[in-house]
């Protein structure tokens, strides 16, 4: 028995040898950094201005790949099932690692287990925008229309499942109301369908909505984090239009498949938050609607458990049926 303990306290020895070593030469080729999500969404830029900045730092190419499909979980279980060598990451997001385990039967992974957190990248809200025609100018107005016309409403969003559309069933629940989800294949769409008139209101994230706010040709009523966003400085929290205590942002940061080394994610987590610190990456989020909220590894752990319970809350009480 002293044998195979003493076997296996070499091999730990060995194993963390190995690590550090592994750390100390890392990276020597190219980083991918998987999206899982399709080009052109905010996800896929927040992945790309990281990457280049930090692949700046690291002194090695990182590459972003685009894994679009079922809500974010064929990229993401690809990066589960990656080798944990530090050379596949994925941008996380709150769709994928908070709404896609309570909304697929069989996601695929586990978004506590399957990953290792890097570190937060930062957060944006969705906004309630609605049609200029439509007679709410107000969320206060709107609540009072619905009420009095119950599903008759009609709101759009980026898909079913998506962070739009289980926002918009927290807003009708949260106030008492009954709407109709419109779903969308992408932000892209809804948005263009609202501005066309067809639906009258949507949750779309605020970068795709601002410029049309600002232009006139749509109403912000309000955005859904607990602060007011610098995309939309003259638009109201749903705390402040009268919603009590709502709060439901998109978050990002940066995980690696579980079992990657701890000397390679410090290296990781040490140049990600040296790239949100830069000014360029910051004047680009905030282009995107993103705060930036870095963090160490165990903060951005201790924040996908209470994001995660909290969403599946939301899917649950929205009563999206898992598919």
């Amino acid at each position: 028995m002293r044998g195979v303990s003493a076997l296996l306290a070499q091999l730990l020895v060995a194993l963390g040898i190995a690590g550090v070593a592994g750390a100390q030469t890392y990276p020597s080729r190219t980083i991918t950094m998987v999206v899982p999500f399709p080009p052109g969404g905010s996800t896929s830029l927040v992945g790309r201005v990281i990457a280049d900045k930090m692949s700046q730092l690291l002194g090695q190419s990182i590459v972003v790949d685009n894994r679009g499909g079922a809500g974010g979980t064929v990229g993401a279980k690809t990066v589960a099932k990656s080798e944990p060598d530090g050379y596949t990451l994925m941008v996380g997001y709150t769709g994928t690692l908070a709404i896609a385990p309570s909304l697929y039967r069989n996601a695929g992974y586990d978004p506590r287990i399957d990953f290792v957190p890097i570190g937060m990248i930062g957060s944006a809200p969705s906004s309630l925008v609605v049609h200029p025609s439509f007679p709410a100018k107000t969320v206060a107005e709107l609540v009072a229309y619905a009420k009095a016309n119950p599903g008759k409403v009609n709101f759009g969003s980026a898909g079913i499942g998506t962070v739009g559309h289980i926002t918009g069933e927290y807003f009708a629940r949260a106030t008492g109301i009954s709407i109709v989800h419109i779903p969308y294949k992408g932000t892209g769409p809804a948005v263009s369908d609202l501005l066309g008139g067809h639906i009258p209101v949507s949750f779309s994230p605020v970068a795709a909505t601002a410029g049309n706010v600002k232009a006139g040709l749509l109403r912000g009523l309000a955005v859904t984090s607990i602060r007011r966003n610098q995309l939309l400085p003259d638009v109201p929290t749903m705390v402040e239009a009268g919603v009590t205590g709502f709060d439901a942002v998109l978050a990002y940061g940066l995980v690696a498949p579980a079992g990657t080394p701890r000397p390679i994610i410090d290296k990781l987590s040490a140049a990600l938050q040296a790239a949100l610190a830069s000014d360029e990456v910051k004047k680009q989020l905030a282009l995107d609607g993103t705060e930036i909220t870095p963090s160490t590894p165990e903060q951005y752990a201790d924040f996908i458990d209470r994001d995660e319970r909290k969403w599946s809350e939301l899917v649950k009480a929205s009563g999206v049926e898992p598919e």
